[in-house]
């Protein structure tokens, strides 16, 4: 029989090895996850007063149950709430995070969808001019689904929400300063 001497550090360098492993794929974020902001933002509405009647319902600390003023029995009240809900989603510079003003938007068109199942809408996202044509596609899309996301989060289905991007190529304001930028880093829900 013959005698191998031992390595006493080859067992502690393989547990190490595999700890550090371990602890590098816990750490990994899932890009299927829709980031939503939950802190309460300062109110700022960059399309002004006729803009986003989402935006306007959650400044002044309204209840969530604001929502349900909406009219969803009937095909009538499915349509005049859709239109009166506000359709933009704005977003900040380079972020694809739905933030937590356009939470109440966001809920009022999920319950139209969830209470019409076969109502289908289109997100449609949008970037500023900054940044290449791949990058502003992508960051597009990035904002199309995450909205999308949050609609099947609160009762939409997937078949009822199309995500598709447009990146800079639609901007709702020309301009090359920040009023015009901030008014094109969007999201657009609209119906199809």
């Amino acid at each position: 029989m013959i005698r191998l001497p031992k390595r006493r550090w080859a067992a502690p360098l393989a547990l190490a090895l595999a700890a550090g492993l371990l602890a590098g794929c816990g750490s990994t974020t899932k890009l299927d996850e829709t980031p939503i902001e939950s802190r309460t933002p300062t109110p700022v509405n960059p399309a002004g007063a006729a803009g986003s009647a989402g935006a306007a319902g959650s400044t002044g600390g309204a209840p969530q149950s604001q929502v349900a003023t909406v009219n969803l029995p009937g095909s009538a009240g499915a349509g005049a709430g859709s239109s009166a809900l506000g359709r933009v989603v704005y977003f900040d510079y380079d972020s694809f995070v739905v933030k937590d003003e356009f939470r109440s938007l966001i809920e009022g068109h999920a319950k139209l969808l969830a209470a019409n199942r076969g109502k289908r809408v289109v997100v449609e996202g949008h970037t500023d001019e900054r940044g290449g044509r791949e990058y502003n596609l992508a960051l597009g899309q990035k904002r199309a689904e995450a909205v999308a996301k949050s609609l099947e989060l609160l009762g939409a289905t997937q078949t009822q929400v199309e995500a598709v991007s447009y990146g800079e190529e639609r901007p709702a304001v020309e301009g090359h300063d920040e009023a015009a930028w901030a008014r094109n880093r969007r999201a657009e829900v609209k119906d199809r």
